[in-house]
C-alpha cells in the first residue's frame, strides 16, 4: 500500500471548522480526518458544510452497524422480541445499552445538545448527497467484551459499578464529563477516568479502535477507490488514527481486522464450574442420605429453601408480579442444578407472560431509564431487572446453600 503523506491541500480548505482536521494522502486517495466534539452543534455544522461542499465522494463515520441502526432507528427496540433477547443471553448487553442511553439523554437535557449530533448529520447529508456511507468503528458489544476480558477480574466489579453509578445517577452531569464527551463518545467518556490510569482498559477502548478504523478504511476505501474520503471521528481518535496511517498497512487488512473482533473464550475451568457445582451438590446429597435419611432430606430442604428464598427475594426487589416471585422460588433450586437454563430466564419468561409490555412502555423506555425509579416503572426495563436480579439471587443462593451443605457434612459452620 502506498506510503501516506500529510498534505496541506485540504478539501474544502476555504471552509473553517471548529474541530481539528488532518489530511492523509495515500496514492490517489485523500482521507480528511475531521475531529469532532460529540456534544457540539458546531461539529454537526462542520460535517454538513464539508459534505455540502461537494469535495467528497465518500463519507466514513465512527459508528458500527448496531449503533448506526440505533441512531437511524431510535425505536428499534420496539420491534425486538424480548423473550429472544433473554434466550440469546443478550439481556445484559441491552441493559448496558439502555444505561448508556440514559446517560446520553441526561447530557442532552442538560446541555441542550444531543450527543452524536455530528454523526446524525453525516447520515442525513450523505443520504441526501447520495454518497457512500462507510461504517468503520468496531461493534460496541465486541469492545465491551474485550474490555471485560482485558481487565483483571478483581478490577471488573469496581469498573462496572462505576459505570452503573455514573449512568444512573440523577445528579447533573458535571462540566468535566461534558468536556470528556467532546473528545470521545458516551462509552469512552464513561470509562475515561479509568482508562487514563489503566493500559489494560485503554488498549481495547481507544488504541485498538484507532487501528480498527484505519483497517476498515483500508478495506472499504482503499487507495484508488475514491478520490476524497471524509472521515468523521471523535477528536480523541484523531492523533491515534493519524499515527496508524503513518505505518504501512497490510495488503490484506481483513485478517488483522478480524483478529481485533475476536473475544477470548471463557476458560475451561469457568465453563466447567456450573457443572462442577452441580456434581458437588448432588454428591453432597448422596453423602447425606448415605449417612442417614434425615440428614439427606435436611440438606435437600436447605438447598431448596435457601436458593428459592434468595432468588424470590431478588425478584421482589425488582417488583416482579407475585406469581413471578412464586415461580422463581420453585424454579431456582432446580435451575441451579441445571446449567443449561437459569432462574433469570424462567423469571423473565413468567414476568413477560403476566405483564406484557405495552406500546407506551416501548415509546417511553429511553426517557424512563434516565431516572432510577423509571427502571421499575417501565415494564420493559423492569423485566430486564427481574432477569438480572433473579440470576444474581440464584447465584448467591447456590453458594450460600453449597456452604451450608459442606458445613453440615464436614462439621464447619457457614
Amino acid at each position: 500500500m502506498t506510503d501516506p503523506q500529510d498534505t496541506a491541500i485540504q478539501p474544502g480548505a476555504d471552509l473553517a471548522t471548529s474541530g481539528p482536521r488532518r489530511v492523509i494522502q495515500l496514492g490517489e486517495t485523500r482521507y480528511t480526518l475531521l475531529g469532532t466534539a460529540h456534544v457540539s452543534a458546531e461539529s454537526a455544522d462542520d460535517v454538513r458544510a464539508l459534505i455540502r461542499s461537494g469535495e467528497f465522494d465518500a463519507v466514513a463515520i465512527e459508528l458500527c452497524d448496531s449503533r448506526h441502526h440505533s441512531l437511524d432507528n431510535p425505536d428499534a427496540l420496539n420491534n425486538q422480541d424480548l423473550f429472544e433477547i433473554f434466550r440469546q443471553g443478550k439481556a445484559g448487553m441491552v441493559a448496558a445499552s439502555l444505561a448508556l442511553g440514559a446517560f446520553q439523554q441526561r447530557v442532552a437535557e442538560q446541555s441542550g445538545i444531543e450527543p452524536g449530533a455530528e454523526m446524525r448529520a453525516a447520515l442525513e447529508e450523505s443520504r441526501q448527497a447520495e454518497l457512500p456511507l462507510l461504517l468503520i468503528d468496531r461493534d460496541v458489544g465486541v469492545t465491551l467484551k474485550r474490555i471485560y476480558h482485558n481487565v483483571p477480574w478483581w478490577q471488573r466489579f469496581s469498573l462496572f459499578s462505576g459505570l452503573l453509578g455514573s449512568v444512573l445517577s440523577r445528579q447533573d452531569v458535571s462540566a468535566e464529563e461534558i468536556e470528556r464527551l467532546k473528545e470521545g463518545d458516551v462509552l469512552e467518556s464513561t470509562f475515561s477516568e479509568f482508562a487514563a490510569e489503566s493500559e489494560t482498559l485503554y488498549t481495547p477502548l481507544i488504541s485498538e479502535r484507532d487501528r480498527y478504523m484505519v483497517l476498515r478504511l483500508a478495506e472499504e476505501a482503499p487507495p484508488g477507490r475514491y478520490r476524497n474520503v471524509l472521515v468523521v471521528i471523535g477528536a480523541g481518535h484523531l492523533k491515534g488514527m493519524a499515527e496508524e496511517f503513518e505505518t504501512p498497512l497490510p495488503e490484506a487488512p481483513t485478517a488483522e481486522r478480524e483478529a481485533l473482533e475476536e473475544t477470548p473464550p471463557p476458560s475451561k475451568l469457568w465453563r466447567a464450574l456450573p457443572w462442577l457445582v452441580t456434581v458437588l451438590v448432588l454428591t453432597g446429597f448422596a453423602i447425606g442420605f448415605s449417612r442417614n435419611t434425615e440428614l439427606g432430606w435436611q440438606l435437600v430442604g436447605e438447598w431448596f429453601l435457601i436458593n428459592g428464598v434468595l432468588s424470590a427475594a431478588a425478584t421482589l426487589v425488582a417488583l416482579a408480579h407475585p406469581l413471578t416471585v412464586a415461580a422463581t422460588f420453585f424454579a431456582a433450586p432446580l435451575t441451579s442444578l441445571n446449567p443449561t437454563i437459569g432462574a433469570g430466564f424462567v423469571a423473565a419468561g413468567v414476568e413477560l407472560y403476566l405483564r406484557k409490555p405495552k406500546v407506551r412502555d416501548f415509546s417511553t423506555l429511553r426517557h424512563d431509564v434516565t431516572e432510577l425509579k423509571g427502571w421499575w416503572r417501565n415494564r420493559v426495563s423492569r423485566t430486564l431487572l427481574v432477569f438480572m436480579l433473579a440470576t444474581l439471587g440464584s447465584a448467591a443462593g447456590t453458594w450460600v446453600a453449597g456452604f451450608r451443605i459442606a458445613g453440615a457434612l464436614f462439621g464447619s459452620s457457614p
